[in-house]
């Protein structure tokens, strides 16, 4: 019997690991879906509501991963190594960070949403968030292992995507932008969007190395 085959065997019967990174995972594809509201919203002050509410689920996801940790220092046996716990517990959170972020910079630098560029990113990463959410929910039991791999597929092509989407972009911006505050408050949030791109990808490499060791 190999040393992961052993290991399954001591897996904790509450499976309380697997029930908080699906509850991540949920709040991460919530905030992707309330970001493209808010850049669907033209109307500032309507938009506020929004961005509170994608507040509340960062908050919310705060909690979630703080009882990760939590729980890592308290049990001596988990599903998988404490490391990749860790890992993916700040790559699920950067994701939920840089989303709060996004929505912050689109109201306080007063920018209007309906922009090529903000609404294409705000689709991808919805879209990344949503594959995200289903390879998380592939780890419990690992028995559809295609599944799993084609979302991480997806998420690395969204990621590609994304940066396509920054450099037109960026290019779009510098021909058609004569007003340099608008080139620069416009760039910074396609810069923080397509982090958050990179931080699903960063979350699907994680994935992607469990399932290695453990599938």
């Amino acid at each position: 019997m190999g040393l992961n085959s052993i290991g399954k065997l001591f897996m904790p019967k509450n499976k309380v690991f697997y029930e908080l990174f699906e509850q991540v995972a949920e709040t991460v594809s919530e905030m992707g879906l309330q970001l493209k509201k808010i850049v669907s919203e033209p109307d500032y002050d309507k938009r506020v509501p929004l961005i509170k509410k994608i507040e509340d689920l960062e908050h919310k996801n705060d909690d979630h991963t703080h009882r990760i940790f939590t729980e890592l220092g308290r049990n001596f046996i988990t599903p998988f190594d404490r490391e990749d716990i860790h890992y993916l517990a700040t790559a699920l959170d950067d994701i939920c960070d840089f989303i709060f972020a996004s929505s912050k910079k689109i109201n306080f630098y007063k920018v209007n949403p309906n922009d090529s560029g903000i609404q294409k990113m705000a689709d991808l990463i919805e879209q990344g968030c949503s594959e995200i959410k289903t390879a998380v929910y592939g780890l419990r039991d690992m028995k559809d292992l295609r599944k799993i791999t084609e979302a991480l597929v997806k998420v690395n092509s969204i990621e590609n995507q994304a940066d396509d989407v920054f450099d037109m972009s960026i290019e779009m911006l510098f021909q058609q932008e004569n007003d340099a505050k608008e080139v620069i408050k416009k760039r910074e949030i396609y810069q923080v969007m397509e982090v958050a791109t990179d931080k699903c990808e960063d979350a699907a490499n994680v994935i992607e190395s469990i399932i290695i060791k453990y599938a």
